[in-house]
């Protein structure tokens, strides 16, 4: 599933999605890191792996205890990334 999410993320590449409390941002995929462009933060593919044991997700409660939880939120339930998966 990491594999075919990763595909995605790397499709959307430079577009912008929006935060939970409405913040926009963009990204950029360096190796298996996305740089967000709002922060001076990475995520990582496998952060975003650990990240995908709580979808679908209604808040980033869950998501708390990883890096740039309100992000990994963005990306993971954007219908340009989740699709029909979840």
């Amino acid at each position: 599933m990491i594999e075919v999410l990763w595909e995605r993320i790397k499709e959307c590449e430079g577009q912008v999605f929006l935060q939970i409390k409405g913040g926009e941002f963009s990204y950029i995929v360096k190796g298996n890191l996305i740089k967000l462009s709002r922060t001076n933060r990475s995520v990582s593919k496998k952060t975003l792996e650990k990240a995908l044991e709580y979808v679908p997700l209604d808040n980033t409660v869950p998501l708390q205890q990883l890096q740039a939880p309100s992000y990994l939120f963005a990306i993971l339930m954007d219908k340009r990334i989740r699709k029909n998966d979840w």
